[in-house]
């Protein structure tokens, strides 16, 4: 039976970000160039992402059966693909926007990789 170590690992790596959202809030108004204005929402939103990912990643590095990790592991996908549909649809620049698409899809390339191995061995 599979351990689950290269999902575990890649929760820890979002675990990580989560604690990067509540200690750098405003990381992500400005990776996303957003106007002072909206740099509040933006700080709010790194916040919720941080808790999210978080408790997410908890359940994936601590879960004791394999349908918790599978299903914490699922959870993290569709949440890197509704960021990417909703954080590219902030910009009209089209260098930003690939940069936003490229980040949020490659996190649930690896994670979506690191379920494949996991299951396969």
């Amino acid at each position: 039976m599979t351990t689950y170590l290269a999902s575990r690992v890649a929760a820890a790596a979002t675990a990580a970000y989560g604690a990067y959202c509540f200690a750098k809030p405003q990381h992500l108004g400005q990776a996303l160039q957003a106007d002072l204005a909206e740099m509040p929402a933006y700080r709010a939103l790194a916040f919720t992402y941080g808790g999210r990912d978080l408790a997410i990643s908890l359940a994936a590095i601590t879960g004791r059966t394999p349908a918790v990790v599978r299903t914490a592991v699922a959870l993290r996908i569709a949440m890197d693909l509704t960021d990417c549909a909703t954080l590219s649809a902030t910009t009209t620049d089209r260098a930003l926007r690939t940069k936003v698409m490229a980040v949020t899809l490659g996190w649930a390339a690896i994670n979506a990789v690191a379920l494949l191995v996991d299951e396969r061995s």
